[in-house]
């Protein structure tokens, strides 16, 4: 534990931040699982809504630094794919 005031504060704090990161990263794997489901079930307008959403959410955790920006932009891509084979698939 630490002994000085300023470290204790920046303890708490770290831990604070560390909870808003949990959220917004559960929030976005939320996200995640119904967008897929709807990709599953082959509803690609609502898909195509439900992309948008997560795009808007995957980067306000980039500017709040929960993501790098390659890690933001991999995520994106990659349920973008998803979208797209899908598509294609049918």
């Amino acid at each position: 534990m630490a002994n000085i005031k300023s470290q204790k504060k920046r303890i708490e704090l770290a831990k604070a931040e560390n909870l808003q990161n949990k959220s917004k990263k559960s929030r976005i794997a939320t996200e995640v699982r119904t967008y897929r489901g709807l990709v599953k079930e082959q509803k690609f307008d609502e898909a195509q809504k439900a992309l948008n959403n997560l795009f808007s959410l995957i980067d306000r955790a980039r500017l709040d630094n929960v993501y790098k920006q390659n890690t933001a932009s991999r995520k994106k891509a990659a349920l973008a794919r998803e979208l797209s084979q899908a598509k294609n698939a049918k």
